[in-house]
């Protein structure tokens, strides 16, 4: 077994070096301090960490991005959240005047996650994932990402892979950090179709005049549902689930479709069957018959927990958190490669540990050049340079540049601010 397999037990002893050398404090802090638009915005954050053992420290909060570092690499979390920007310190939460410590600002958050989809995959269930499964969060990705730019007008979004299961999504706009919390309510549930639990059979139901942002959703979907639906899930294939797919149609075609697909065994030609029974109902009834594209919807709209959009105060997995269950980091995903994006190719702590033992024919260059430098300096460039030796470089290239085209809109604030003083 290669060393880069990862190994739970193996986390207290990487976690270490991870923290020392690999995780991109810079780039954190630079996301998290928002240019220094605003005073002590990073100083009221909160961040918690779980520990060993799952002992969970929340109201963590620090001056400086040394602070930071130095606590991370004294606790080693074995996960990171992060909370809002408070009205106080967070670590002095327990100091301030009862009722005037308040949450005041978050970035809007989305949280999609596999588990939620049981009921439309047969490939795996519960926390498991595969690479047919998958699909269904580039769908979720490619509609929010196209509804929050479009429909809404944010700009700076950042996508997240979990390290599991799912995907995370972090509107980072200023107009989306003092969203309230009926605001990101509406947001969350404008950006929801699926209704209903576990009973609940028929959980889209469309009327006429179809919304447009579904109308857009639906074109994401129809791209994706022959292969992945029809192909990998083989919805119109087995008994069990032929029998799930008709239970979404009306009665009288429920009937006729039984009927017809007893001569038509190919799960595209049975689609084709259902979406000609749909064309014929709608142009005879007066009411829109959409029940091909509820069904289309059922299987592939992306599900929210929508619990975690709303509040302000609720925390959420941080990027570069490592997964404890599977050892992967929690990587930004850039969207030019979402298609080819493979969460299994995703590095492990593991693997980006060995990584950086592997020695590099340039190695006693740069160890002649460290020495001419200052101890400090030569540290700090090393520490650049160690994140570059492995697998997670693309991954912090990607944050980078995301930094890079938020920074423009910071240092447009900053001019305003300063304009308005000079003004004064």
């Amino acid at each position: 077994m290669p060393s880069s397999d990862y190994d739970q037990a193996s986390l207290p002893d990487l976690l270490p070096l991870y923290y020392k050398r690999l995780f991109p404090f810079s780039q954190y802090y630079r996301w998290l301090n928002y240019g220094g638009v605003q005073k002590n915005y990073f100083q009221n954050r909160e961040f918690s960490f779980t520990l060993k053992d799952d002992i969970y420290v929340r109201y963590q909060s620090f001056n400086t991005q040394n602070d930071l570092e130095k606590e991370m690499q004294k606790m080693n979390p074995y996960k990171i959240d992060i909370g809002a920007v408070y009205s106080h310190r967070p670590n002095q939460h327990n100091t301030v005047k009862s009722g005037t410590f308040q949450a005041l600002e978050k970035e809007l958050v989305f949280d999609i996650d596999m588990t939620d989809y049981d009921d439309v995959r047969s490939c795996c269930s519960a926390a498991d994932i595969c690479s047919k499964c998958w699909t269904l969060m580039t769908i979720a990705i490619r509609i929010l990402d196209r509804a929050l730019r479009d429909d809404f007008g944010f700009q700076h979004l950042l996508w997240v892979y979990s390290g599991r299961r799912g995907v995370h999504c972090w509107v980072c706009d200023e107009a989306a950090r003092k969203l309230s919390v009926a605001a990101r309510s509406a947001v969350a549930e404008y950006l929801s179709l699926i209704k209903g639990g576990e009973e609940t059979v028929k959980k889209v139901v469309l009327t006429d005049p179809i919304h447009p942002f579904i109308k857009e959703s639906l074109t994401v979907v129809e791209h994706y549902f022959p292969r992945y639906a029809l192909q990998e899930q083989d919805i119109l294939g087995q008994k069990e689930s032929v029998g799930k797919v008709l239970a979404l149609t009306p009665e009288d075609v429920r009937k006729e479709l039984q009927l017809a697909f007893q001569n038509e065994k190919k799960p595209e030609k049975r689609w084709d069957l259902v979406v000609d029974q749909a064309t014929r109902k709608q142009s005879a009834a007066k009411k829109g018959q959409h029940f091909e594209k509820e069904i289309m919807l059922q299987y592939c709209y992306p599900r929210l927990d929508v619990n975690v959009s709303k509040g302000v105060n609720h925390l959420l997995k941080s990027p570069f958190s490592v997964h404890p269950k599977t050892g992967r980091i929690s990587v930004p995903i850039d969207l030019k490669e979402l298609d080819t994006f493979d969460p299994f190719a995703v590095p492990t702590i593991s693997l980006i540990c060995e990584e950086l033992d592997r020695p590099r024919p340039d190695e006693e260059d740069e160890k002649s050049e460290d020495a001419k430098e200052n101890e400090k300096d030569a540290a700090e460039r090393r520490k650049i340079r160690d994140y570059k030796r492995t697998s997670l470089a693309k991954y912090v290239k990607h944050f980078d540049h995301f930094l890079d085209v938020m920074a423009r809109s910071w240092k447009g604030d900053l001019l305003r601010k300063s304009d308005l003083q000079k003004e004064f």
